[in-house]
């Protein structure tokens, strides 16, 4: 079912806040570098840092360019999963797993509203 313009509007926006402040995180803050060594990840904290921005821009741009919405939400969505596995693996506790998994089910959500057209 669609959702309205406002809620998919206000889904989106939140997307692009939460992404823009994780990527600048992710590049500038060495509480992210010290994560991603304990992950056992550390060579793919810049990547994701720029993919996490990447998508926060593609999610803006998409209101230009729908594909672009499509492919920044299920990237992101994808990106979320893959920290929700990290998070698994060095047994974090569901506090600390619930934020990815929201935030990659509200990109699917994004992604199905911008499918649906």
């Amino acid at each position: 079912m669609p959702l309205s313009t406002n809620v998919n509007d206000v889904l989106r926006a939140l997307s692009i806040l939460a992404f823009f402040v994780a990527g600048l995180s992710c590049l500038l803050a060495p509480r992210m570098a010290r994560e991603f060594a304990r992950y056992e990840l550390p060579r793919f904290r810049i990547l994701t840092g720029c993919l996490q921005l990447f998508g926060a821009a593609g999610l803006a741009f998409g209101l230009i360019f729908p594909m672009l919405t499509m492919l920044s939400a299920g990237g992101l969505s994808t990106l979320m999963l893959l920290g929700v596995t990290a998070r698994l693996r060095v047994k974090d506790s569901l506090l600390q797993i619930v934020p990815a998994g929201l935030l990659s089910m509200l990109n699917l959500i994004v992604l199905d509203q911008a499918v649906r057209g």
